[in-house]
């Protein structure tokens, strides 16, 4: 799908020096990327603390 974006030319320059990426579409797509895996990361750190762990088993135990 082609698209015509008004991106800010300094911020695109340091995302081209940052990741050494060579083109505009390359730079926009990993950047794209980027910022689904991070919001996608966010909602993870909502089931943080939200397991109940058996006080009678001895966890460090099983690990081995």
């Amino acid at each position: 799908m082609a698209t015509n974006l008004n991106i800010d030319p300094n911020l695109l320059e340091e995302a081209f020096s940052v990741g050494g990426l060579k083109t505009k579409k390359e730079t926009v797509n990993i950047a794209l990327i980027e910022f689904i895996k991070k919001h996608k990361q966010k909602d993870i750190i909502k089931f943080i603390n939200a397991i109940d762990y058996d006080s009678s088993v001895n966890y460090k135990k099983l690990r081995n």
